[in-house]
């Protein structure tokens, strides 16, 4: 190696050591490392920024789109409550989670099907009387082994399959190229977490008291059409919501207080809740659950509430709606917003919403515009808390979703048309149909992702011209004795390593030039190890960082760094043999 080959190997150490040991993003750290490759003129513009035309990124970035359609649709919301139901005992719990997630996981990226799931986990474990430290990393130890399941299943597969495309010339990988290694692996993980997960994880009950919290008051109605008149408050589910209650319902003018889980509902019916803001977040997410029309214009219920946004905002002192009720401010006309719940203090404002006076301080929780937000930067009657920007889910358009997800895995898997043509179309649809906002789109690009995985590119490109992937492939080679099943653990190990420390897209997406070199320094065969270090990729279960799942579950599953490692290391030792398992049968080493 010349000094270019040796800078680039002491600049992947540091950008190694940087990723495991200081706060730096990794997009920052990998947007580093491209820039000082094209400053020193080790690669050239083309090639440090081929990787943001990468076929496998753009692919990356159409499906978190569609998967972000389907979230938005409430496709998700209606698939996990009905299949979640009441199970009597914790292994009948996780049966009911691994195979929705499983599924949901082969053809949407992971991280939105478990960023779906979470809240809904956490509100089930107490409905069901358990604890969610024993569903939080079952949840993202299967969304793990789903993404093993297809191509688009994660991130990790597209990225390296377009790097393999883009250093070898071939064709690539079909959708189910994978599926034969990742499926036998799923089964066995899964009856692993089945059988010994329920006596390793701890039982960390969230015991918080509901009355330390801030409670807001909330006041919804139930749509004359929708599919919750005639149900009972427990067959709508509205008796076991959690960290939000129902306090009472208004009735043609008739209050009733204390509601009995049988009370039927009638359309107009006003519900009173109490709660805090992440649970009423959930509460509208309900089909049939609108914004009360008492202190808002009547025609407000008729409209389409696509394209608006909950936004926390204080009163300011200035506000010329002190002293005022909600109903008198007239907050429609007057703000171009809609007043959903209110708190003041620590403490429940009794009332029904409408009839409740302002005071500064008070915390609003409005529906508007998002117009509404960037107003308020101007204008001293409120002080904006948080934008939380939560789109009510469109779920007239679930089965429109449903059906375009179907559409695209279908055409991809038929090889009617390629994978990224297929991820394009289906997001495009997501938008034409309207399943989701031009918004939302936009929010459902990842962009440290996006960043992340062109500039790892750039850094593999990087290792390959310079001969250091060809230095480090010797070595391999070397070590393992000229035996290709040990060289394919050796493989799968460092891949498995790097991942535990640093993004899986990055290890992956470093190892691929080394791999290439490998195989072909040895005469083998390319396949069974470009799929070792696909799965090594995605299997990082030792630890909340390898993986962003399971960074993800960690704050909702109360779960300390040695819950990790006491059943992830297991669980990775357990997938790394099969999948070695797998592939020493399924595939010849040598051509």
């Amino acid at each position: 190696m010349d000094w270019q080959g040796y800078f680039v190997l002491g600049l992947t150490v540091v950008a190694l050591l940087t990723l495991m040991f200081s706060r730096l993003a990794p997009h920052l750290v990998m947007a580093g490392v491209l820039v000082l490759l094209s400053l020193t003129g080790i690669l050239d513009a083309k090639e440090a920024l081929a990787g943001f035309s990468n076929a496998g990124l753009i692919t990356v970035a159409a499906m978190l789109v569609v998967a972000g359609g389907l979230s938005a649709s409430g496709g998700v919301d209606w698939l996990v409550h009905k299949v979640l139901g009441n199970p009597k005992h914790l292994r009948g719990a996780l049966g009911r989670i691994f195979p929705p997630v499983l599924v949901l996981s082969a053809f949407l990226n992971n991280t939105p099907v478990v960023a779906t799931f979470i809240p809904a986990i956490h509100a089930w474990s107490r409905k069901i009387g358990l604890a969610p430290s024993k569903l939080m990393i079952p949840l993202s130890y299967s969304a793990i082994l789903g993404g093993t399941l297809t191509l688009i299943g994660t991130s990790t597969n597209l990225i390296v399959n377009g790097q393999y495309q883009s250093l070898t010339g071939e064709e690539g990988f079909h959708l189910f190229s994978i599926t034969l290694v990742g499926l036998p692996v799923a089964v066995i993980g899964i009856a692993f977490m089945w059988l010994f997960f329920p006596r390793w994880l701890p039982n960390r009950k969230d015991d918080t008291p509901f009355e330390n919290m801030r409670e807001f008051t909330l006041e919804v109605a139930v749509a004359h059409d929708g599919p919750l008149v005639g149900k009972s408050i427990r067959e709508a589910g509205l008796r076991e919501l959690q960290r939000v209650f129902l306090v009472e319902i208004e009735r043609n003018g008739h209050l009733l207080m204390a509601v009995a889980p049988e009370e039927h509902l009638q359309g107009g019916d006003r519900l009173v809740f109490a709660g805090d803001t992440e649970a009423i977040s959930e509460l509208l997410r309900i089909n049939g659950i609108v914004a009360s029309a008492d202190n808002q214009c009547a025609e407000h219920l008729a409209q389409p509430r696509d394209g608006r946004r909950l936004v926390e905002v204080v009163v300011s002192p200035h506000c010329s709606a002190i002293g005022q009720t909600i109903r008198d401010a007239r907050f429609r006309n007057r703000y171009g917003a809609i007043v959903l719940a209110v708190a003041r203090g620590a403490e429940r404002v009794k009332g029904n919403l409408g009839s409740i006076k302002l005071e500064a301080g008070d915390t609003l929780l409005l529906e508007a515009r998002p117009a509404f937000v960037s107003r308020q930067r101007y204008n001293k009657d409120f002080l904006l808390v948080n934008d939380l920007d939560v789109e009510p889910p469109r779920h007239r358009k679930a089965l429109l979703a449903w059906a375009i997800l179907v559409g695209v895995v279908g055409a991809a898997g038929l090889g009617l048309i390629s994978m990224l043509n297929a991820a394009l179309m289906g997001a495009g649809l997501m938008l034409l149909t309207g399943c989701m906002s031009v918004g939302q789109a936009e929010k459902s690009l990842d962009l440290p992702l996006i960043i992340t995985i062109a500039s790892s590119f750039a850094l593999g490109t990087a290792l390959q011209v310079t001969g250091v992937a060809g230095a480090i492939a010797h070595q391999l080679v070397a070590l393992s004795g000229g035996h290709p099943w040990l060289l394919l653990i050796l493989v799968y190990v460092a891949v498995s390593l790097l991942t535990e420390v640093i993004t899986n897209n990055a290890a992956a997406l470093l190892m691929l030039p080394i791999v290439l070199e490998i195989t072909t320094k040895a005469g083998l065969n390319s396949t069974p190890f470009v799929f070792a270090l696909m799965m090594a990729a995605s299997a990082s279960f030792a630890t909340p960082l390898g993986y962003q799942t399971n960074l993800m579950v960690f704050g909702p599953g109360g779960y300390r760094f040695n819950d990790f490692l006491k059943v992830g290391v297991p669980m990775n030792i357990l997938v790394g043999a099969a999948t070695i398992a797998v592939l020493l049968i399924g595939w010849p080493l040598q051509p």
